[in-house]
């Protein structure tokens, strides 16, 4: 009896999380299509595809919970990684993360000062920031993909431990730091008071101000720190590695359950959406489908999840 009643509260749970029946599904499904789907090398791949989009989620995920966006985080991206490879020749490796961060506040900071001081709309705003640090990522690497000389970056972003990349190492402590902020900080807690409903946040006593601004800065430190991840796994960076990153790792973060309009979501929701494109993007790989179609069967996927949760939202307020 106690079994079934876990169970049954189990399923209550995965029902209210449309993408973690959708993994589940395709680990169900997929063995039959595939018989390398679960072996270690596929898993230890999956997992390796969804780090760096995961670094991203995490820190983007405190701007959507609050009623914000963030599009400039692939342009973002690139350009700390162009930094990261180039400055090679200069500097240390700890001190060129420093710069790189410096450089994702810096970012983050205008956006928040435009959006926040200014009211700006976030989507607009951020779009454009995409597209100014595409323009400084082409003019730094002059249209070309630039390459590193330090075997310790490389190491860094390639190197196991446990059978496990450093890289995906710093994505699960992130996780668990991001996730304990967002769940036993106060800061966590006025990200759900702001998104639900600012005015309300604001004769609560919370700054809504500093508040957005502080999740601009996030976002953008997270991006910049997956854009040295990034370019370490791969020894190099480009200007064209980021152009459908922001709106991935955005749709992700909504697939997950946390909605654009905020108010509601967290950590543990980017996680499954982001593992959710990753499982697809694998599993379409390993059929070899074809890449036209892997963008549509894609879109189709997350328009489909998005929609059925906004469904049982919906159903669930006309219950009430």
């Amino acid at each position: 009896m106690e079994k079934t009643q876990k169970a049954t509260q189990l399923w209550k749970v995965l029902k209210k999380q449309k993408a973690a029946l959708a993994i589940l599904a395709f680990f169900i499904i997929m063995p039959f299509f595939s018989p390398y789907f679960l072996t270690g090398t596929n898993m230890s791949a999956l997992m390796l595809q969804v780090t760096i989009l995961l670094i991203m989620a995490f820190g983007v995920t405190f701007c959507i919970v609050s009623g914000e966006c963030d599009l400039s985080l692939g342009t973002n991206m690139c350009l700390a990684g162009i930094l990261s490879i180039q400055l090679q020749q200069y500097l240390p490796l700890l001190a060129i993360l420093l710069v790189v961060l410096l450089v994702g506040l810096a970012v983050g900071a205008i956006n928040a000062f435009i959006i926040v001081d200014q009211g700006a709309n976030s989507f607009i705003c951020t779009l454009g920031m995409m597209m100014v640090l595409r323009g400084v990522s082409l003019v730094a690497s002059n249209g070309k993909p630039v390459s590193g000389a330090s075997e310790a970056y490389v190491h860094f972003g390639n190197g196991k431990f446990l059978g496990i990349n450093f890289i995906t190492w710093l994505a699960i402590a992130m996780f668990f730091v991001c996730w304990w902020v967002m769940t036993h900080t106060q800061f966590g807690r006025n990200c759900f008071a702001v998104g639900g409903d600012k005015g309300v946040a604001s004769y609560s006593g919370i700054n809504v101000k500093r508040h957005k601004r502080m999740t601009f800065l996030i976002s953008a430190m997270c991006a910049a720190l997956a854009g040295f991840c990034f370019s370490a796994e791969l020894n190099s960076g480009s200007a064209t590695y980021g152009e459908n990153t922001a709106l991935l790792v955005n749709c992700g973060v909504v697939v997950g359950g946390t909605p654009f309009n905020g108010g509601y979501g967290g950590i543990v929701q980017s996680l499954i959406g982001i593992f959710l494109l990753g499982v697809l993007e694998n599993a379409m790989s390993l059929k070899n489908v074809s890449s036209y179609y892997q963008q549509l069967i894609r879109g189709i996927v997350i328009v489909f999840v998005i929609a059925m949760d906004c469904y049982a939202r919906k159903k669930k307020r006309e219950d009430v």
